[in-house]
């Protein structure tokens, strides 16, 4: 990471199932990834690009960047000035629960659109933040289930599924079995294809059609996000590395970063700093 750029990484053990960022960045850029959560990204200088959906949204000061669990999307600045922003990422039955004490949403709840202009709820989200930091459980608990609860009645309905059945789908899940089974030695994609009785073109499409990204995009994903899991056990960066299949931790480092946002290394330091 370039030393004009900044980025924490953390977790407030008072504010269970919930991840938090800040972050200035200027020469990043996103690999297309997922995440296990929602993101709510409230951008305070510059304008973020991201991909997602089929399309560049564009989220500029005073905006929020929501993104629901596992839906693909990149993430880079639109000027040389960078962005800067704040962002909590709760867990989806954090969401759930909220949603459920405070709306009338039918379902697993979602955001309906990528980009909203609210600058008071953005606001909330920095406030959120701050408290954490303060070591203020009251005020992080209050202002979350506050700023929440604010997006999922202007912007909240269930949260979308892919509308992708048949045998296509069964096929993709039969391939991601497999790579989660045998992520430090996957097959190529030609194997993986002959394995299930299919043709290597058949595979891609169907894997990209069921879980919006290639097999090798989605592989590498969900190595860093194992990788991630095991670093917030206290396993070293080079012992996550080697478990997840990468072939060391350099490898790792450029991967973690360009998904996460910090290298393993400080990922790990904040995480266990939260556990003592």
């Amino acid at each position: 990471m370039a030393s004009r750029e900044q980025a924490r990484h953390w977790r407030y053990p008072e504010l269970p199932g919930v991840d938090l960022l800040r972050a200035r960045y200027i020469d990043k850029t996103f690999l297309r990834h997922t995440h296990e959560t929602f993101v709510i990204a409230a951008i305070t200088e510059g304008v973020e690009v991201f991909h997602h959906g089929g399309g560049d949204q564009y989220a500029g000061p005073g905006s929020l960047a929501l993104i629901n669990p596992e839906t693909p999307h990149t993430g880079h600045a639109q000027g040389p000035e960078g962005w800067r922003y704040g962002a909590v990422y709760p867990a989806v039955d954090v969401v759930a629960s909220i949603a459920a004490e405070t709306t009338a949403i039918r379902g697993t709840p979602g955001f309906t659109a990528p980009v909203v202009d609210d600058p008071y709820t953005a606001r909330l989200v920095h406030r959120v933040l701050r408290a954490a930091d303060e070591g203020n459980a009251l005020a992080a608990d209050t202002l979350l289930r506050i700023a929440v609860t604010r997006l999922l009645r202007s912007n909240g309905g269930p949260l979308p599924q892919r509308a992708v059945r048949g045998a296509g789908a069964r096929i993709a899940a039969r391939a991601r079995a497999v790579l989660e089974e045998r992520m430090t030695d996957p097959p190529s994609l030609e194997q993986l294809a002959a394995t299930l009785g299919t043709s290597p073109f058949a595979l891609l499409r169907a894997f990209k059609d069921t879980y919006g990204l290639p097999p090798h995009t989605w592989l590498t994903d969900a190595r860093v996000r194992r990788a991630r899991h095991l670093l917030d056990a206290g396993t070293a960066p080079a012992e996550a590395a080697v478990a997840v299949g990468f072939t060391d931790q350099p490898h790792l480092h450029r991967h973690f970063t360009r998904i996460v946002g910090v290298p393993p290394g400080a990922y790990r330091r904040e995480r266990t700093a939260t556990t003592v």
